[in-house]
């Protein structure tokens, strides 16, 4: 598509051709996803927070992960980035003191953008969704998806995994794929429709359509859905980065979890003790369930496996798809029917100009947050 073609408020896509094996085979796996899943199921928005420096152009960094489930918490958590930099990396009292005044209407406002040190922080709304094939299955981890070459079960994996958006910079005129290119251009016109949604919100969807004309899509994340019977797939887990990372999120709460949800294994428990290594003392009963989940979670070790049963409750593996509508001034924010689940508040101890926490005294009172 050239300049010329863009509509108005949209911006040409650029594409490329796949160069080498690697490309080619992520094409073909994408065609193939195409081919087998048809349709798409839109989960709701997703919040996080994108930063803008003075030559960044058009492009934005994701500096809170696009995960969080309403705009506060996503404010929250750039209040906390604020905090800790003002506390661990500011260079000087002047550079603490704008940090801290950020952070300070943080706690009192629901702000969605805020220029700090010359860097633009806005809070901006993605869209998930997944693919589904004509069964209603949502789609599972694609062949190329990256995945760790040597995969790591340990229990301190997951504090060592990179976490979902680390380091992405969001660029709209980054050369795409050609199916990529067609994903992109097909949900241009992505909407909230029918009965189910209040008219607020549609209303809201309709007028994003004109206000944000393009889209941007993320990287593809990965998440535990359930089904219990013939009923619906509902959410397991929150996003992680890989495949192997919602894996083993699942073998945890199959083998941890679970049982101590169920009641198999007592919550004061040892945290060695899990289906895997129950302690003595169990009845049969319990001995055999404990067993069902144990064994369902052995078979997600065993290779690449991305479903498994126990009792009675299927858990897949999911691929989520995410895009953030883009207008002529970048990424969009919160739209007014997007609600928050709590008012903002001060999360941290106050810390003075000079960086020193005064665990003892409200944030608030800090005359160099005013």
């Amino acid at each position: 598509m050239s300049e010329e073609d863009a509509g108005p408020g949209e911006w040409p896509v650029v594409v490329r051709v796949p160069v080498g094996p690697v490309e080619a085979a992520m094409e073909a796996d994408a065609l193939d996803a195409a081919v087998r899943h048809s349709a798409l199921a839109v989960r709701g928005p997703l919040f996080g927070v994108a930063a803008q420096s003075g030559d960044g152009g058009r492009r934005w960094r994701v500096v809170v992960e696009v995960t969080h489930g309403c705009p506060q918490q996503a404010r929250d958590a750039l209040n906390s980035h604020l905090w800790f930099w003002a506390k661990d990396e500011a260079k000087s009292r002047q550079e603490r003191r704008a940090l801290l005044a950020a952070v300070a209407r943080l706690e009192m406002e629901y702000v969605d953008e805020l220029t700090v040190l010359g860097t633009r922080y806005r809070v901006v709304r993605a869209e998930e969704y997944a693919a589904l094939d004509e069964h209603g299955g949502i789609e599972t981890p694609r062949p190329t998806d990256p995945e760790p070459l040597t995969p790591d079960w340990s229990p301190g994996a997951g504090a060592r995994s990179r976490r979902v958006d680390d380091g992405l910079v969001l660029d709209p005129d980054a050369p795409l794929s050609p199916l990529q290119a067609a994903e992109r251009v097909a949900l241009r016109l992505l909407a909230y429709s029918g009965t189910g949604f209040p008219a607020s919100v549609l209303a809201d969807s309709a007028r994003a359509v004109e206000s944000h004309r393009d889209v941007l899509l993320m990287p593809a994340a990965f998440l535990i859905v359930e089904r219990t019977g013939n009923g619906p797939w509902s959410p397991g887990s929150g996003l992680q980065a890989t495949a192997h990372d919602a894996r083993r999120t699942l073998d945890f709460a199959l083998t941890w979890m679970e049982p101590r949800t169920r009641g198999l294994i007592p919550y004061d428990a040892d945290r060695t003790v899990d289906a895997r290594r129950p302690a003595a003392g169990h009845t049969e009963a319990a001995a055999a369930e404990l067993k069902e989940f144990a064994e369902a979670a052995d078979r997600l070790r065993a290779g690449r496996c991305d479903e498994v049963e126990a009792h009675g409750t299927v858990y897949r593996i999911a691929r989520s798809r995410r895009l953030l509508r883009w207008g002529p001034d970048g990424p969009e924010g919160p739209r007014p029917s997007d609600i928050s689940t709590h008012a903002p508040a001060a999360l941290h101890p106050r810390l003075d100009e000079d960086g020193t926490v005064h665990l003892d005294e409200p944030a608030g009172d800090d005359p160099a947050s005013w």
